[in-house]
């Protein structure tokens, strides 16, 4: 009886000192652990970072394993593994925690490597079309986007405010070695190259002239309290280039609009520029000499992002407000000269018609058309036997612009009161277009489809193949929703697994989804999220058609960030409000886009650029 009293208080001692999971302790010094290690997922040379929370009487001890075998140094609550190769995937991690009163074992955490993210974000909203999505993202998923895990990660400040949508290269070679690198331009006329990652400024160049200084904002608070770098630009990683349109003035008065393609690995000014942006168009609309409307720098500004198309760069230009005199431009240039190549007056007969777009950027199709909102201004309703403005005006239109023979309008569709909605300024040109993948119907018929919206809260999709153009009786158009977007647009959409997520102004984020190449008359989920002034322009991030999260700005002060599962809007993954003070970045900025890439969310703010992500 002796041997067997004995056996059992060795096999309770055994069980006592091997206890799993921390559940529970069997005396009040005990160690139990309260947070187990969490599953991670990195790409190929991150590091993970395991944590475990544990209580019990001190001092407590740890001891990290890795596939059972003890790591040497790894002693405290937390541990770091060094930059990960692909044989790591798979490695189980555990943690022994101890005290005097005994031991416990933590659940085994699972490493997961993932070959590294090489998505690049070289144009305003990923790609020619704004769709606004990032399918190559392998380390954001809706199981690691909360605020336990995924969090900010730092701030990089700037000289001015970004208004322009940061870009992104994957593995860049630049002299001091291979990186990650996020460029950023400021409304105080400076363009940065920044490491993706830690921040480092790389490269800093300043697009003003000689004794110049940034644009002041001519009495309008749309661009404010200076005009510098306003638009997003685009970047030719082939070239090595990215071009910027920037706005300066003089001690004289002089204002000047140029186009620069800087080096991408040092900032040099590259093929000669830059260029000053002076244009003249056949007409006798605003600003009219010798029988051309001319382009004066002061009047304008570049606030709709930059396109590059089949080796052009294409410029579109906004007023400062309403403030006449003041006509619609678009500009191109010889992505490999800077020479001027062709110019487009959408209302050279007339008066307004601005390219505004609040900040986001003309779309463009695989045919290398061009497709945009144009703004409040002069329409002609007296029309040509092809359905045309006579005079050529097309103000408050959805317009395709062909750019094979030089830049003409190909279609467009304009409202059939959409001379009323100019003079009560309800245009269009306050939201982007996006062009919409091939969608086949019921029948197996194919349709080209776009769409876009602007501040009457209806939602338009054309027929890219046949806009509809002007009836003055009636909308000839493909699909029109009518009251979808309460509030109006200043903002675009964004498109995933047919499904396009819009964010009207004082309203909820909502996605409506795309069956039979037509969109749901109704939202088929919605955030409960109200977003005030400008709404949002939400961002897309997947692994394919795996593991959706909408990315959505909320222009507040503090502003936020939210992340919401791509398939349901109401099943909100975190927001930059739920750790308190911790993942704040300061007050909004409107017109704000999210840049998601390899691992990262990158948002642009009125003095630098805030960076989330998974927390180490």
């Amino acid at each position: 009886m002796r041997y067997f009293a004995i056996a059992i208080v060795l096999v309770s001692m055994a069980l006592n000192s091997a206890c799993s999971g921390g559940s529970g302790s069997h005396n009040s010094g005990f160690p139990s652990i309260t947070t187990q290690p969490a599953n991670q997922t990195v790409a190929v040379g991150q590091s993970a970072t395991f944590r475990v929370v544990a209580t019990g009487a001190s001092p407590l001890s740890y001891q990290w394993q890795k596939s059972g075998a003890a790591i040497s140094g790894a002693t405290a609550a937390s541990y770091t593994t060094p930059p990960t190769a692909a044989g790591d995937t798979g490695s189980m991690y555990r943690v022994i925690v101890s005290n005097s009163a005994g031991q416990v074992i933590s659940n085994p955490a699972t490493l997961a490597v993932v070959a590294a993210a090489t998505a690049d974000v070289v144009t305003y909203h990923n790609d020619d079309a704004r769709t606004g999505q990032n399918l190559n993202e392998v380390i954001l998923t809706p199981s690691n986007v909360n605020s336990s895990s995924f969090g900010k990660l730092n701030f990089f400040s700037t000289d001015g405010k970004v208004d322009g949508q940061p870009l992104y290269l994957s593995s860049l070679n630049l002299a001091s070695g291979t990186l990650d690198v996020l460029y950023v331009v400021t409304e105080h006329d400076s363009v940065y190259a920044l490491d993706a990652n830690a921040g480092t400024v790389l490269w800093q160049v300043s697009v003003l002239g000689t004794e110049e200084t940034p644009s002041d904002d001519h009495g309008c608070s749309q661009i404010s309290p200076e005009i510098g770098i306003t638009s997003t630009p685009v970047i030719d990683r082939a070239a090595g280039v990215i071009y910027v349109v920037g706005m300066s003035k003089n001690a004289s008065g002089s204002y000047f609009q140029r186009l620069h393609a800087l080096d991408l690995t040092s900032g040099a000014e590259r093929f000669g520029g830059p260029v000053d942006i002076r244009a003249s168009y056949p007409g006798t609309g605003d600003n009219t000499s010798g029988g051309n409307v001319i382009f004066d720098p002061k009047q304008y500004a570049e606030r709709a992002g930059l396109l590059l198309l089949n080796g052009t760069i294409y410029t579109t230009w906004t007023s400062h407000c309403d403030f006449r005199p003041y006509t619609g431009w678009i500009i191109a240039y010889n992505g490999s000269t800077l020479a001027q190549s062709s110019v487009l007056n959408l209302t050279p007969n007339g008066n307004e018609g601005s390219i505004w777009m609040s900040g986001t950027a003309p779309a463009a199709d695989s045919a290398n058309n061009i497709y945009f909102l144009d703004a409040n201004g002069t329409f002609d309703t007296n029309l040509t036997a092809g359905g045309f403005p006579a005079q050529g005006d097309f103000g408050n239109a959805f317009l395709k612009v062909s750019t094979s023979s030089g830049l003409a309008v190909a279609d467009y569709f304009a409202t059939f009161d959409t001379v009323q909605k100019s003079s009560t300024d309800t245009d269009l040109g306050s939201g982007g277009a996006l062009v919409l993948p091939d969608l086949t119907d019921g029948v197996g018929q194919t349709w080209h489809l776009a769409v876009g919206a602007g501040k009457d809260s209806n939602l338009y999709v054309v027929n890219r193949d046949n806009m509809g153009k002007f009836n003055p009786s009636a909308n000839n158009i493909y699909q029109e929703l009518a009251g979808a977007l309460p509030g109006g647009v200043w903002s675009m959409p964004a498109y995933f697994n047919n499904a396009i997520y819009y964010g009207p102004v004082g309203s909820t984020l909502r996605a409506f989804s795309i069956t039979n190449a037509r969109l749901t008359t109704a939202p088929t989920s919605q955030t409960s999220t109200v977003f005030e002034y400008p709404g949002t322009t939400p961002s897309i991030s997947a692994n394919g058609t795996s593991n959706g999260i909408v990315w959505a700005h909320e222009n507040t002060s503090p502003a936020v960030l939210h992340a919401y599962t791509a398939g349901d809007l109401t099943q909100e993954l975190y927001n930059s409000s739920q750790a308190g003070a911790r993942d704040q970045f300061g007050a909004g900025n409107k017109f704000i886009t999210p840049t998601i890439a390899n691992g990262k969310v990158y948002v642009g703010t009125t003095n630098g650029v805030a960076v989330f992500g998974l927390l180490h």
